[in-house]
């Protein structure tokens, strides 16, 4: 949340390890979303309403300014409950203190509930009738519930006669419902929306809301897009999206339990997720850390209503240093090239595609599983247009390397299909990292432009790719033996017939930011 000039970013922790136990809400600060400083603990178990953990939950800002956190407490029973805890000072603007009030907790699990399956209470909203809102994660055997809680004082809470929405899907982690801008309302669609403003009629007429949960079963993440009843407090995806495993999610990737803020500052949504480790146990221990939060994003509804989309935060282009420039370049079947001159890296690239002909038959099987059709036509695999893209923390001699590509396959003589891959299983020589290709489909008209942009950020053992401004995303966790410092390299390829063009290509070498250093 943004409170009195400063981010604040609370976050699942274990003082006493890099594996998972022992969680607290650790509390950093910001003042760009880049260079962040580490304070106290924000809140750990002291109560008997959270003596055995304290999970995730969310901030609200209420209308007066003040700050409220909602959290998942563990009882002495084993329970999930829900709790809420106050800043002890509001003049400070780092919340260095939190207050649990006695009469937490404020939401418990009734008969009916499954109290092991009860958690993560989103930021709540305040609807026209004068009620705040706000759901809860659970399970019905293998049905996704977000239960519904009113209140009107933020204090007692009383669940509703019904869920706001519910999927087959298995548990539902980490919902969040917030509200998006529509193209040709008052706002710029791009700009975020506040839930607070949820109140004013004009505002609720002018908005689509997202529902996003987080699957356990899975370990991913899926959303929809649709209309909110405020009346009815009822929730309904738009047709166009699938509500089930197959649904749009932010990233299909190494992304999850992801939640988004408004930014009242730059009138904006932003996203945060967190990556796993894909590397073994005793390295986390040994380096001692586990699990990153990914770059923050803008998040937006697209203008046609169809998919959100996402962007790094304009402050990261804070880091870039040395710039390098590629233009017009063609780059032949079977040729690559390598980009000289900085290391680690944001890199901006457009592709131009000489001849869709040569595209390969698209199986309408494929359609359900991006990943398993990236695992099986990998960026080794020669095609008709493409596997082509970029090598990333590469070795001189490519023995190793992490390929983030794009792949066009047609479905008729007048329509195609885009296939973006993040393909890590050549990143690294050492064997016991899990390796899993990602992927998603990118909804584009390649027919009618014939070019493709990509952004990729590149880190020490993180890769992020945002496909055509955006529209899809894949987050990969890679951990090179040799491309490490200088000896890790950026190349160009063209695994396919076709020809491709570099129109544009920028690299920028990337400063070190402040990454969490205590205060």
């Amino acid at each position: 949340m943004y409170y009195k000039g400063l981010y604040h970013l609370f976050y699942q922790y274990n003082p006493k390890g890099a594996v998972w136990g022992n969680i607290i809400w650790a509390h950093s600060v910001s003042t760009d979303l880049i260079d962040w400083v580490a304070l106290e603990p924000a809140i750990y178990p002291s109560k008997p309403f959270d003596v055995k953990g304290c999970w995730s939950g969310s901030a609200t800002v209420l209308p007066s300014g003040m700050p409220v956190i909602m959290y998942t407490g563990i009882d002495p029973r084993e329970r999930q409950v829900q709790n809420v805890a106050y800043p002890a000072n509001l003049s400070d603007p780092f919340l260095r203190q939190w207050i649990k009030p006695t009469y937490n907790p404020i939401i418990f699990p009734d008969e009916g509930i499954n109290a092991s399956a009860f958690r993560d209470p989103t930021t709540a909203w305040y609807g026209p009738d004068g009620h705040w809102r706000l759901i809860v994660g659970s399970k019905e055997y293998m049905r996704g519930i977000a239960i519904l809680y009113r209140s009107r004082d933020f204090k007692i809470w009383v669940k509703a006669h019904h869920s706001l929405h519910a999927g087959d899907t298995g548990m539902w982690e980490c919902p969040d419902f917030y509200p998006v801008a529509v193209a040709g309302g008052s706002r710029p669609h791009r700009s975020g929306v506040d839930t607070t403003e949820l109140h004013n009629r004009t505002v609720a007429e002018e908005v689509k809301y997202v529902l996003k949960v987080s699957l356990d079963l899975t370990r991913y993440e899926y959303y929809t897009v649709g209309t909110y009843d405020h009346g009815k407090d009822r929730y309904t995806p738009d047709p166009l999206f699938p509500d089930n495993d197959y649904g749009l999610r932010y990233d299909y990737g190494d992304f999850y339990a992801s939640k988004t803020f408004f930014d009242p500052a730059k009138k904006r949504r932003v996203l945060w997720g967190w990556a796993n480790e894909s590397d073994t146990v005793p390295d986390d221990r040994q380096k001692g850390w586990a699990g990153i939060q990914a770059i923050p994003r803008k998040i937006f509804l697209s203008r046609s209503g169809r998919q959100l989309i996402q962007w790094p935060v304009e402050e990261i282009k804070s880091l870039r240093g040395n710039h390098v420039n590629v233009s017009n370049k063609a780059v032949k079947s079977g040729n690559y090239f390598k980009v000289t001159g900085f290391k680690s890296s944001d890199v901006e690239a457009a592709f131009a595609i000489k001849n869709l002909d040569k595209a390969e038959k698209f199986d309408p099987a494929w359609r359900t599983d991006a990943q398993g059709l990236c695992k099986k036509l990998n960026s080794h695999v020669k095609g008709g247009v493409g596997p082509f893209g970029l090598w990333l923390l590469a070795s001189d001699d490519l023995k190793e390397r992490t390929a983030v590509f794009f792949r066009v396959f047609k479905t008729n003589d007048t329509n195609y299909v885009v296939l973006m891959c993040n393909d890590p299983t050549r990143s690294s020589y050492e064997s016991k990292i899990y390796r899993p290709t990602f992927a998603g489909f990118v909804n584009i008209d390649i027919a009618k432009t014939k070019k493709i942009a990509l952004r990729t950020l590149i880190d020490h053992s993180v890769v992020e790719s945002f496909g055509a401004g955006g529209k899809t995303c894949i987050l990969t966790r890679v951990y090179p033996r040799k491309a490490i410092g200088d000896d890790a390299q950026l190349f160009v390829f063209n695994n396919g017939e076709s020809e491709i063009k570099v129109t544009n290509l920028h690299a920028w070498e990337m400063k070190t930011p402040t990454m969490n250093q205590p205060e």
